[in-house]
């Protein structure tokens, strides 16, 4: 008896871990979503993508746990239901009602810290569907335990099949709509290479800098910019079109081909920075681009 006692336990103590992490999880995919579907003119660019960082993070978390939760509950509601033992049922019972002090304490402290972003000027839509989303989430978390230590879902077997349908239906939906709101990882991974592609070339205009404040000139080509260099000259990733440089007029242009365009006005800080006496180059940090092949034309006075 003590070793099924034992076993009882630690399922409750598994469904009640994988319940943390859904709920808390649960709330930084919403979240996510809800600051991409409302973005704050007011924030910088990086909030879009730390935005979609927590909802990638939030649907990995969430599609693992929730659904361990919800059949670890399920075993441990059964087992309740045809175990006499009383030692068994008064330890569930002290884990229920931690669970409703700590998901009182979760509530209260995520409702506080909604209040201070809406008090930091966060938008008010955001603020609203925010509160929402924590009085829905881990008020019926709290909702469910609560009637739980009175043993409702043990004598009540269909409601609480329901009850467990409907916050499946919440979390596949938040999932949905997350999915919805980023990238597909194909789009991801090409907007990483041309992430990648962009360092390259900074880090090629970067040396076509030196030479033109060691030698006065622009060189010929990118293999002899490279000729005498401890570093490699960079190449574009796999399946993109090999980066070009050609000399131009008024200066020079660095070329590849992107997959996206880049937001406007997003402007990328050099790898080095360094002043150069005459010639320099003009406007050498404007790295916007558009989709497909693309030059970036600088001029050297």
């Amino acid at each position: 008896m003590e070793n099924q006692t034992a076993k009882h336990f630690a399922l409750q103590l598994g469904s009640l871990g994988s319940l943390y992490l859904s709920l808390s999880f649960l709330l930084v995919l919403i979240f996510g979503i809800i600051n991409l579907a409302f973005p704050d003119a007011a924030a910088g660019a990086w909030e879009a993508e730390s935005a979609a960082g927590s909802v990638r993070i939030g649907i990995a978390i969430v599609v693992v746990f929730f659904p361990t939760y919800i059949y670890l509950t399920r075993i441990v509601n059964q087992n309740r239901r045809q175990n006499s033992d009383n030692h068994y049922l008064s330890l569930t019972k002290w884990l229920i009602y931690l669970s409703l002090v700590v998901g009182g304490a979760v509530l209260l402290g995520d409702l506080v810290a909604v209040m201070i972003s809406f008090l930091e000027g966060d938008i008010t839509q955001r603020f609203v569907l925010k509160a929402l989303a924590v009085l829905v989430v881990i008020g019926g978390a709290f909702y469910y335990y609560a009637k739980d230590a009175k043993g409702y879902w043990v004598q009540n077997e269909k409601q609480s099949i329901i009850f467990a349908t409907l916050m499946s239906v919440i979390v596949l939906t938040s999932v949905i709509v997350g999915f919805m709101q980023i990238p597909t990882p194909t789009e991801y991974r090409s907007q990483k290479l041309d992430q990648t592609q962009l360092n390259d070339l900074q880090s090629i205009q970067w040396r076509i800098e030196e030479h033109i404040a060691t030698n006065g000139n622009l060189p010929e080509n990118l293999e002899a910019l490279y000729q005498n260099q401890s570093q490699v000259l960079p190449t574009a990733p796999e399946n993109r079109d090999e980066y070009s440089y050609e000399v131009t007029e008024t200066g020079f242009e660095l070329c590849a081909t992107f997959s996206k365009s880049s937001e406007q006005d997003s402007y990328y800080s050099r790898p080095y920075t360094k002043e150069f006496e005459t010639p320099t180059i003009i406007n050498p940090d404007n790295w916007n681009y558009a989709e497909g092949r693309y030059c970036f034309e600088r001029v050297v006075k």
